[in-house]
């Protein structure tokens, strides 16, 4: 897992490098790591909530993704897919390329995955976002019932109170309410998951694990 980590972390740099001698270090340090790990895959997510959710189902399946080849890593917003795909894909260290986005953020991935060479089928779209996908797999009778057990009831019902959620959707309501919080998107990316038990997962999350 720390392998995985190091990995995921030079990746990061190399996105983020700012000057070429910089992005060769960062380059050079994340090639030897995909080769001494045999990374062959990585799943693109826009942010850590995804990745929560991602690395909880792993777990749920008994999977080690790590070991399996499988990177997972949040890219801090669909706008960076260009560059993750740049340097990921077939220009750069020429892994296989899979991924979660939104409903919206779909044409950043198309454009991107395009432009790097990569195929696009097997990014997989969540109707709006992951939170939309989770809440309508559990039904919201569930979901707020895991709001109460997290001590959340309080600030869940001074939310539905405001004027601007006034008979808006309870499904709505909570999908906008996990954003209200720093943080919060990510523990119920955790939770959510978690309490999905035996019964049908999301379709986009189904299909990706299927394809990892």
């Amino acid at each position: 897992m720390a392998d995985v980590r190091a990995f995921r972390d030079a990746v990061t740099e190399w996105a983020a490098a700012g000057t070429a001698p910089r992005a060769a270090e960062c380059a050079a340090r994340a090639r030897e790591l995909a080769a001494r790990l045999r990374v062959r895959t990585v799943v693109l997510l826009e942010g850590p909530s995804d990745f929560a959710a991602v690395e909880t189902l792993a777990r749920r399946r008994g999977r080690d993704l790590g070991a399996e080849g499988v990177c997972v890593l949040s890219m801090g917003g669909a706008m960076s897919v260009g560059r993750y795909a740049d340097i990921l894909g077939p220009a750069g260290l020429d892994l296989r390329l899979t991924g979660l986005c939104d409903e919206n953020e779909r044409p950043y991935y198309d454009r991107a995955l395009e432009r790097a060479r990569a195929p696009r089928r097997d990014v997989f779209v969540c109707a709006k976002d992951l939170e939309d996908e989770l809440i309508r797999a559990l039904g919201t009778a569930r979901v707020e019932e895991i709001v109460r057990t997290e001590g959340d009831l309080r600030p869940w019902l001074t939310f539905t109170r405001q004027p601007a959620q006034q008979g808006r959707p309870v499904h709505e309501q909570l999908r906008r309410f996990l954003g209200t919080k720093k943080g919060r998107k990510i523990r119920y990316g955790h939770l959510l998951v978690d309490a999905l038990g035996p019964g049908p997962v999301p379709a986009p999350l189904d299909e990706l694990f299927a394809r990892v």
